[in-house]
């Protein structure tokens, strides 16, 4: 992997950017080409890449045009932002915080302490975030240090990721590729109230000539039209059929795409119910997380007593572990008889949360931008207030960008290309730069990219944040041209079809790999 050069000044005057929209070069026909192919009309598409910096190094009117951007298409437009709003986040929290702030992990007690031994429960809130045996460990020892000997109750495990000794992210085998469905049933997103009563369509290889398909729950009469072959670039798309298609009286979905046996089991959208037809419900999604975990949910618990035991510890009753609790305040020192916390510096926490787009972890970074103290809703209108403000300190207008979980999974969450690549422009210049780079998933090689353009010319060229939803594809970070220029990028399509239109979002990088 290569290191990006630090910028030395400014991207473009915010207020001289929008007018580089409408002067920009037709887009390239081969990119055109392929936004025809996938039946998605033009203006559901929005690009927009220019060069981080100027060749002389300035960037403001005085030393001649500000930056023209290399390619544009409905750059002034909103759109739904996906998981590239993480950019976004993480851009703030690297900026607002520092990428050497650390990103607590804490503990509690629920009964007293005393001499050393806990009467109750120790509950270990993870925050979401991936920490491995090795941290678990050592943060086991602190504790040790810190006078905890032995719990009479539960361990318990609160949103723990646990993985295998050495650090999270660097084995290929924690990279996660599959798209980022938003959850179903959660109270609190735009998103879910969306997709929900809709069914869940998963694609992983076959055994035959057609990869499996699997759509839960299915309702009666629907008949699934199975033309997705094996061999190709792990992409597919579903819709209905249409009346005039000759598939018969019943229902069809049809699914078409191209798998391969190296393509890992993907949820590829949600299928909203025709009118009339008996809706779905109480649909769970495996957490994202789950399919990259090298350690299966019903052995993290004996890792972790083993781990308790190894540091010294007794444990009289047993590990047991529940998702994480936003919707409560974190314990108060008040209420707590003995609390530990282990940092893990926020570089490292933004590369995890980019490289597999983790959810919730970015909700907590989000909300790690509010005051201390905050119950849940207030937190979080105060984290936006500080992210909003924070944008518009970037040059940005109300309305450019809005952030609402952090993570992408609201419909609240949107922006226009133009201003995801000057915010992209702006983040290149600073102290996070290189921590925000290295949390990219880099094309064809690692994260969530790691089965996208392996065969192209952007293979190890473009770093990039991915975003998908049922109606959205997105892709939003950095491309190194093979004139050695550096591009900030956006590329987003909003449609019902949108997976089809996933190849003109790569066709769009290798272009500016090629051309740039």
């Amino acid at each position: 992997m290569f290191v990006f050069p630090r910028a030395v000044l400014l991207c473009a005057i915010a207020a001289l950017v929008g007018p580089l929209a409408r002067a920009a070069d037709p887009m390239p026909s081969e990119v055109m080409a392929a936004m025809r192919d996938s039946g998605v009309p033009l203006k559901s598409f929005g690009f927009y890449a220019r060069p981080v910096e100027r060749a002389d190094g300035f960037d403001r009117a005085e030393s001649g045009p500000v930056i023209k951007p290399l390619a544009s298409l409905n750059a002034e437009q909103t759109f739904w932002l996906a998981s590239t709003t993480k950019v976004v986040t993480s851009l703030a929290a690297l900026d607002l915080l520092g990428p050497g702030y650390l990103w607590p992990l804490r503990a509690h007690a629920t009964g007293p302490v005393v001499n050393g031994q806990l009467r109750g429960d120790l509950v270990i809130a993870g925050n979401r975030h991936p920490i491995t045996a090795d941290e678990l460990r050592l943060w086991f020892k602190q504790m040790r240090a810190e006078g905890l000997k032995s719990v009479s109750g539960q361990l318990v495990l609160e949103g723990v990721l646990l993985l295998p000794d050495g650090r999270p992210g660097d084995d290929d085998e924690l990279a996660v590729t599959a798209p980022e469905p938003t959850a179903i049933g959660s109270r609190s997103d735009a998103a879910s109230a969306y997709n929900e009563g809709s069914m869940v369509l998963s694609i992983e290889p076959g055994k035959g000539d057609h990869a499996k398909l699997v759509l839960t729950p299915k309702p009666h009469d629907v008949v699934i039209v199975n033309d997705v072959l094996m061999g190709g670039p792990c992409d597919a798309w579903a819709r209905w059929a249409n009346p005039g298609e000759n598939f018969g009286p019943k229902p069809h979905l049809w699914v078409r795409g191209r798998w391969d046996a190296s393509c890992p089991k993907e949820y590829v959208a949600y299928i909203r119910p025709l009118p009339g037809m008996a809706r779905a419900s109480n649909v769970v999604l495996p957490a994202l997380g789950e399919a990259s975990a090298p350690l299966s949910v019903s052995s993290v618990g004996r890792a972790v007593a083993g781990l308790w035991a190894e540091t010294g510890g007794v444990l009289r009753g047993r590990v047991i572990e529940t998702g994480p609790r936003p919707d409560e305040a974190p314990v108060s020192k008040a209420k707590a008889s003995w609390r530990s916390e282990f940092s893990i510096p926020l570089s490292q926490v933004v590369r995890e949360i980019n490289k597999t787009s983790d959810n919730e972890a970015a909700r907590s970074l989000l909300l790690s931008l509010s005051a201390d103290g905050l119950p849940l809703g207030q937190a979080r209108q105060d984290a936006k207030n500080r992210i909003h403000e924070w944008l518009r300190g970037q040059g940005l207008v109300d309305g450019d960008i809005r952030v609402d979980l952090g993570s992408g999974q609201s419909r609240e969450e949107r922006g226009r290309p133009r201003a995801m690549v000057q915010l992209l422009c702006n983040a290149w210049r600073t102290k996070g730069a290189q921590a925000f780079v290295d949390s990219l998933p880099i094309a064809g090689v690692d994260g969530t990219l790691v089965n996208r353009m392996r065969d192209g010319l952007a293979k190890g060229q473009a770093f990039l944040k991915t975003g998908t939803l049922s109606d959205t594809r997105a892709l939003a970070g950095y491309v190194r041209g093979r004139s050695g220029t550096v591009y900030a990028v956006t590329a987003i399509v909003n449609h019902p079809d949108a997976a089809r239109a996933r190849p003109a979002l790569d066709a769009f990088i290798g272009w500016v790999v090629k051309h740039g």
